[in-house]
């Protein structure tokens, strides 16, 4: 799967904590893929390898330092392109990115959510796969994780919910929220 660096901190993969509670990799070979928050690229790889020889990643990262290290990770595979840009404002990538099969989206902002939502509609296809990773404390410090849910569940009333996976046990405060686009 990865090598060198990447091997040692795929462990941090919040994809991989996914995997690794037995949940069924939600992402096919042939998907179009758009990553937001693809970061260092770690997840991004992996992500690569799903989508096999013949589907394609868009990683949308916006920092510069990320994206250094990201740019080198996609030298090392012919199907992801590097996209810096900030994923809330998807009219500067409109026609850089295809309509897709999955949204992994792995940001921690306040409104998640809603940068979400801005991208699905513009680049989801209808019954597209969603991969939501929320950190908690990005958007909400003080709430008990239950109320947080309920609110996040009315935030997302866009899409189908398939299941929410706590993955507290490797990412404090993290769920990762996984479904369809209406």
């Amino acid at each position: 799967m990865a090598s060198g660096l990447f091997a040692a901190r795929e462990k941090i993969s919040k994809l991989k904590a996914i995997l690794d509670l037995g949940f069924k990799a939600p992402i096919k070979e042939t998907d179009m893929v758009l990553y937001l928050g693809a970061s260092h690229g770690v997840t991004a790889l992996l992500v690569s390898g799903m989508a096999g020889e013949n589907g394609f990643v868009f990683c949308v990262e916006m920092s510069k330092d990320s994206m250094k290290y990201l740019l080198k990770v996609c030298e090392t595979r012919a199907n992801m392109a590097p996209l810096l840009f900030d994923a809330s404002l998807p009219l500067q990538y409109k026609g850089l990115v295809a309509k897709c099969d999955v949204i992994y989206m792995d940001i921690a902002q306040k409104s998640q959510a809603d940068i979400l939502k801005k991208n699905a509609d513009m680049f989801l296809k209808k019954g597209g796969t969603i991969i939501f990773i929320v950190k908690t404390q990005s958007i909400d410090t003080v709430k008990a994780p239950l109320l947080f849910l309920e609110d996040l569940k009315k935030q997302l009333s866009w899409m189908e919910i398939d299941f929410i996976a706590d993955l507290d046990k490797t990412h404090a405060k993290h769920y990762a929220v996984i479904g369809k686009k209406k």
